[in-house]
């Protein structure tokens, strides 16, 4: 059998005591509390959420944290989540706490069986400590233990970016020992970095092209790239004086293969040559790969900005909602739509412009013809505001009649029930017309209400809220012409009940 059993149970017990930290998670997970509404609660992640917790305050150096807490924390985290109250919080923060903790104070443990050895072993470890105890208060805080934080550390590749320097860091260290076999196995363990620096690359590569939608996160990715770069750069040095110490260390064996232990050593060595040559190529390729990537993929991740730009542009929100729900000064609604006219128009005065229809403005305090109205004061677009709402909510209150107790009804139908009831004076305010263009431009609508919003519908909203959640307005077939003045698609408005 080429596969050796003492290579493969080498420190069995250390990659044990790595596993059983895992052990509470596990534990926390097989249980099966619910919350007040029967929702299931995660104990598995709150655990690791937990650990995080301590490791946050060990960082900012804060010592007093404890039960309360943890369940002032776990509280406003998951308060969307779970239906609890603060007692049963508590009750969680400290049930979560004991699994780390025993509340008998001993330190957790694990029997195994140690296939390096062949005896059953024990394996003690102590995820979370006492930190410090407030008399007063009868209060005790944690913190994370050493083998908590180990435990932190392994949910994070802190240093997976340095995996393969370390492994050329030992590789060095064997050879200069002669231990020609496990170098081998150096080199394989390196083989299998390059693969995951691979698919490292190949990925942000694609999350370049995929996820810069700003120019902060273009700087971000470009200072990754930049740090892979640096860091292929060094590995690659590493190589080639690795490369170098091999070629005198077979020239050394070279002479000395009058012996069977120092023949063996030099076929060894020419097999190290060899296959780190082939690692250290496709490594050669990585570095090739790491320049291309920083001047094409974030080249052209930058020229997409621009397009991300365009595509995130919502006309119907940011333009039309904008000029029918607000209203706004001539001037201050030609502003808006500027940028959307043309970029250049040729103007030609023609004589039959003296016969045509002349606009007469407000002519200004001296006298010198005539300009537009001047811009209202933020009062006076307030009252605009107030008076279009008490005017959209009568027009709904009269929809309503109308309806009866049916969810749909159409504008003609609409129309015809103002006509037959005496109220024709409606149908010739330009509200009324407003109000059906407005819920068709931004229907459907959800009916809720919002804190700290001025909008025309507010008080349509209001009406609504205690018996509906949508309400929405369509085009149908049919032009509507209540009077002479004013012509309008028919459209059906339809409302969805609670």
């Amino acid at each position: 059998m080429d596969v050796s059993i003492k290579n493969i149970t080498e420190n069995y017990k250390d990659r044990m005591e790595r596993l059983v930290l895992f052990d509470p998670l596990y534990i926390l997970g097989r249980k099966t509390g619910r919350d007040n509404s029967g929702k299931s609660i995660d104990y598995y992640g709150l655990g690791l959420l937990t650990l995080l917790f301590f490791f946050e305050n060990m960082l900012i150096r804060n010592k007093k944290a404890g039960v309360l807490q943890l369940a002032e924390f776990l509280s406003e985290l998951t308060q969307k989540e779970y239906d609890l109250n603060f007692e049963e919080y508590i009750k969680l923060a400290r049930e979560i706490i004991q699994e780390f903790r025993p509340p008998s104070g001993k330190r957790n443990y694990r029997e195994f069986f140690n296939w390096e050895t062949g005896e059953e072993e024990i394996i003690q470890y102590s995820i979370l400590k006492a930190s410090h105890f407030d008399a007063k208060t009868n209060t005790q805080y944690y913190e994370l233990d050493e083998q908590g934080l180990e435990l932190i550390f392994a949910t994070k590749e802190y240093f997976s970016e340095f995996q393969l320097s370390i492994n050329q860091l030992i590789l060095r260290k064997q050879l200069e020992k002669g231990e020609f076999v496990g170098a081998l196995r150096q080199i394989d363990e390196m083989r299998m970095d390059v693969r995951n620096l691979q698919d490292k690359i190949y990925r942000i590569k694609h999350e370049i092209q995929r996820n810069i939608v700003s120019d902060e996160t273009y700087k971000r990715y470009e200072t990754i790239v930049d740090d892979i770069h640096f860091r292929l750069s060094r590995e690659n040095e590493e190589f080639e004086e690795l490369k170098s110490f091999i070629k005198d260390t077979k020239e050394r064996l070279e002479h000395e293969t009058h012996e069977d232990k120092m023949r063996k050593a030099y076929g060894l060595i020419i097999r190290i040559d060899k296959e780190l040559g082939e690692v250290h190529y496709e490594h050669r390729k990585l570095l090739s790969q790491s320049i291309d990537m920083k001047t094409a993929a974030l080249s052209a991740a930058q020229e997409s900005l621009y397009y991300i730009g365009i595509d995130s542009f919502n006309f119907k929100d940011q333009i039309t909602n904008k000029l029918l729900s607000t209203p706004l000064p001539l001037e201050a609604s030609r502003t808006l739509v500027e940028p959307f006219l043309y970029l250049e128009k040729g103007e030609f005065w023609s004589p039959l412009a003296v016969f045509s229809k002349q606009r007469i403005g407000k002519k200004d305090i001296e006298g010198e013809g005539s300009s537009f109205l001047e811009p209202l004061e933020e009062w006076e677009i307030q009252e605009e505001m107030r008076i279009q709402q008490e005017n959209f909510k009568c027009i709904m209150n009269i929809i309503m009649k109308a309806m009866d107790k049916a969810n749909r009804i159409t504008l003609k139908e609409v129309v015809r029930f103002i006509k037959e009831n005496n109220k024709d004076d409606i149908l010739e305010e330009r509200s009324f017309y407003d109000f059906w263009i407005l819920l068709h431009h931004i229907s459907p609508i959800k009916i809720e209400k919002e804190e700290n919003q001025n909008h025309t519908l507010d008080k349509v909203i209001e009406l609504l809220d205690e018996k509906y959640k949508w309400l929405n307005v369509v085009e149908i077939a049919g032009k509507l012409q209540p009077n002479n003045r004013y012509v309008i698609k028919n459209m059906e408005l339809i409302l969805e009940e609670k």
